[in-house]
C-alpha cells in the first residue's frame, strides 16, 4: 500500500503538508538501504557513523563506559516514518531509528505511522520529569528512628544547597519519609537537566547523606545510599503517584474508515482486542496497562545511545483504546517513568549522536522533545500490536516476517 506524501523536515512547525515516504520497510534489497541513505543525507543528515564508513573512535574517550573494551555488538538498525507529532516540543515529521534484530518490529511501526499521518498526526506532551534516589538509615530502636524522621524536613535547605554544590544540573526538588519500624527511608527527588542523570543523583545524594550524618539528633548503625525505594530500573506502580524521569503522553484519534483500510478490522473489534488483553493483563498481575512498549522504547534506546535497563521501569505504562460517541477509536499512551537524557551516558557516542541529530535531539535543552518522541513510538507500536491482533493477522505477518530461511553451510 502506498501514499503520496509529502516531506516536512522534523523541525517544522507547519504540519499542514504530509511527509513524502522512504522506500518500504520490507524491501531489504541494497537499493533500498542506499535509496534511504540517499534520501537522508540529501536532507542534510550525518549518517556515516551508521553507514560504517566514520573512524573508529579513540578507546580512552570509552574509559567510563566501558572496561575491558574490545569492541562493538553490531546491531541491525532501521528507520521507519515520518511520524506526524503536534507535541509542545516535538512538532513535525520525524524519521525514526530503531535498532533491533526482531524481524516485522520496523515495519509494524511503519504501518502505524502510516495510520498516524493519515489522522492527522499524534499529539503529545510532557508532563514533569524527576529522577529520585532513596537512602535508608537504621537505628537501635523505633523511637531513635522516629525522632529522625520528624527532624529531616527541618534540613530541606542544607539538602538542596548539598545537592546543587555537586553538580550544575542536578537540583533536588522535594523529599517523601517513610518509617518502617527502626529503620528511616528518603526519598530524594531531583532534576537533572537534559541528562538521565542515575550517576548524577547517586553522587548528590551521598553528599547530601553525608552533609546529614553529623547534624543528626541520633546517629544511625548503618545507611545506604539507595534503598531500592526509588524504583531504579524496576518496574513499580511508584511511577503512577510521580515521575522517574519524564512522564510523557501521546494521544490520536482513528478514523474507523482507516482502521478498515490499514488493519481490515473496525472500530469495536480494535477495542475488543485491547479490552481482552487488558483482563488477561490483570489475571498476571501485570504493573500498568501495555501491551508492547517494550519493544518500542528498547529499540529507540539502543538507537539513541540510552541506558537500555531503564526499559524496566518505562513499560510501567497505561494504553487506553476506546470507542468514541462517532464510532472512532480514542488511543493513548502515558509513560511515567521515562528515564532518558540527551546529554551524558550514551548519547556521545557516533550511532547515538546521529540518531539523536536525526530526531533534532541533540544537547541541551531537547531531553523533552525527546520524551514526546517516545511517548508517540509507543503509541504506534500499541496500536500496531492491538491492530494486528483485531485483524487476526498477528500470527501471519510474524511467519512472513519474521522468520529467517533456512541456513545452509557455514552459516548453518
Amino acid at each position: 500500500m502506498t501514499d503520496n506524501l509529502q516531506h516536512n523536515t522534523p523541525n517544522e512547525t507547519n504540519n499542514a503538508a504530509s511527509p513524502r515516504r522512504l522506500p518500504s520497510t520490507t524491501d531489504a534489497s541494497s537499493t533500498a538501504r542506499d535509496a534511504r541513505r540517499a534520501r537522508l543525507q540529501e536532507e542534510g543528515h550525518s549518517i556515516s557513523a551508521l553507514m560504517g564508513i566514520a573512524p573508529e573512535i579513540d578507546p580512552e574517550k570509552l574509559a567510563g563506559s566501558i572496561e575491558g573494551f574490545l569492541g562493538f555488538a553490531q546491531i541491525p538498525l532501521g528507520v521507519a516514518g515520518p511520524v506526524r507529532i503536534q507535541g509542545t516540543q516535538a512538532q513535525g515529521n520525524f524519521i525514526i531509528p530503531l535498532a533491533t534484530s526482531e524481524g516485522t518490529l520496523v515495519a509494524s511501526f511503519q504501518h502505524a505511522f502510516n495510520m498516524i499521518n493519515r489522522c492527522g498526526g499524534a499529539q503529545t506532551h510532557c508532563a514533569h520529569e524527576g529522577v529520585s534516589r532513596a537512602p535508608c538509615f537504621s537505628y537501635p530502636d523505633l523511637h531513635s528512628a522516629a525522632a529522625v524522621a520528624q527532624w529531616l524536613p527541618s534540613q530541606i535547605s542544607l539538602m538542596k544547597s548539598t545537592a546543587a554544590s555537586t553538580s550544575r544540573y542536578c537540583r533536588l526538588q522535594q523529599i517523601k519519609i517513610s518509617l518502617v519500624g527502626n529503620t528511616v527511608y528518603l526519598v530524594l527527588e531531583y532534576s537533572t537537566g537534559d541528562a538521565a542523570g542515575q550517576n548524577m543523583v547517586t553522587l548528590a545524594t551521598q553528599a547530601v547523606c553525608q552533609s546529614l550524618l553529623p547534624l543528626m539528633p541520633h546517629v544511625p548503625t548503618s545507611w545506604l545510599v539507595e534503598s531500592v525505594l526509588s524504583g531504579d530500573k524496576r518496574a513499580s506502580a511508584q511511577a503512577f503517584l510521580g515521575a522517574r524521569g519524564r512522564n510523557a503522553s501521546a494521544e490520536v484519534t482513528l478514523q474507523a474508515k482507516h482502521i478498515a483500510r490499514y488493519w481490515r478490522a473496525d472500530s469495536a473489534a480494535m477495542v475488543r482486542a485491547w479490552n481482552q488483553a487488558s483482563i488477561g493483563a490483570l489475571q498476571l498481575g501485570t504493573i500498568g496497562m501495555q501491551g508492547n512498549v517494550a519493544n518500542a522504547m528498547a529499540a529507540l534506546f539502543i538507537a539513541c545511545g540510552q541506558d537500555v535497563a531503564c526499559v524496566a521501569e518505562a513499560v510501567t505504562s497505561i494504553t487506553r483504546i476506546e470507542l468514541t460517541s462517532t464510532g472512532d477509536v480514542y488511543a493513548s499512551v502515558t509513560l511515567p517513568n521515562l528515564i532518558i537524557g540527551t546529554i551524558g551516558g550514551g548519547t556521545f557516542l557516533p550511532t547515538a549522536k546521529e540518531c539523536l541529530a536525526l530526531l533534532g535531539c541533540t544537547g541541551e535543552g531537547s531531553a523533552t522533545k525527546f520524551a514526546e518522541i517516545c511517548a508517540v513510538v509507543a503509541l504506534a507500536g500499541e496500536l500496531s500490536i492491538v491492530g494486528a491482533m483485531a485483524s487476526g493477522a498477528f500470527a501471519n505477518a510474524h511467519a512472513t516476517g519474521g522468520r529467517k530461511g533456512k541456513l545452509t553451510g557455514a552459516e548453518a
